[in-house]
């Protein structure tokens, strides 16, 4: 479930602790005032525990249609059914930028990420689109988090899995390209933690003239493995792979 609303800032820290009850029962906890995203989301993994995301505007230049331009914070935690505090918890100051190119959604993402024989991590996507026709801007980020003991922590940071950009008309000409990454669990391993292997794969739609002497193609390029390795504190992303 996802909420996209206003919701006053001196409401968001008394919010955030009143909504522990209602997320540990997945609920759509109550919220009103700026702009932000609420999420809940129960983990396979560790069955009678649920993860929950909060993201609030923390502070930016203007409104938009979009919502407020500027930063929004991320607070994570992992509750228990009936517990009466978290289990976990995490919390990042000014985790996105929201301009040009909007903030749009936030999800809970619970597939098999075992990095250990006894650990499995979550991910929180994040979705970012930008207005322009003829300049299109869209990108999808995927961060991994484990938990350890009381607290929460980032292993993979913002990994782009999807972009669309480029430059046309807006009828023929130009072209456009489209980056789409898929994640692995890969058999190998790096400081204790399993290497991660992603696919991408790279499409470009290239356009000439104009009306019906236009003239457009689809270019599919061969996919492209990448390795990336655990460092002893997170995964190292190439350059290029990681978003802002």
């Amino acid at each position: 479930m996802t909420l996209k609303s206003g919701w006053m800032s001196c409401v968001a820290l008394c919010g955030l602790v009143m909504t522990t009850q209602a997320f540990a029962d997945c609920e759509k906890p109550f919220l009103a005032g700026d702009f932000g995203y609420s999420v809940c989301k129960d983990w396979p993994a560790y069955p009678g525990l649920t993860i929950t995301a909060l993201s609030q505007f923390e502070s930016g230049y203007s409104a938009s249609d979009y919502g407020p331009q500027g930063r929004y914070d991320i607070n994570l935690a992992v509750v228990s059914a009936g517990a009466s505090k978290p289990l976990a918890t995490y919390q990042q100051s000014a985790a996105f930028e929201s301009d040009a190119i909007a903030f749009e959604d936030l999800q809970l993402d619970t597939a098999r990420y075992k990095l250990t024989p006894d650990l499995r991590a979550f991910g929180v996507r994040a979705t970012f689109n930008g207005s322009s026709r003829v300049n299109p801007v869209s990108e999808k980020l995927l961060s991994l988090y484990v938990k350890e003991g009381d607290r929460l922590r980032p292993v993979l940071d913002k990994l782009i899995t999807y972009e669309y950009g480029g430059e046309w008309d807006g009828n023929c000409a130009g072209e456009l390209y489209q980056h789409t990454r898929t994640l692995e669990i890969g058999k190998t391993s790096s400081q204790g933690y399993a290497d991660l292997i992603v696919k991408t794969v790279t499409t470009r739609e290239v356009g000439k003239g104009e009306g019906e002497a236009c003239v457009a193609k689809t270019i599919t390029d061969k996919p492209v493995l990448t390795t990336l390795r655990y460092d002893g504190k997170s995964y190292v992303l190439p350059q290029g792979f990681k978003g802002l």
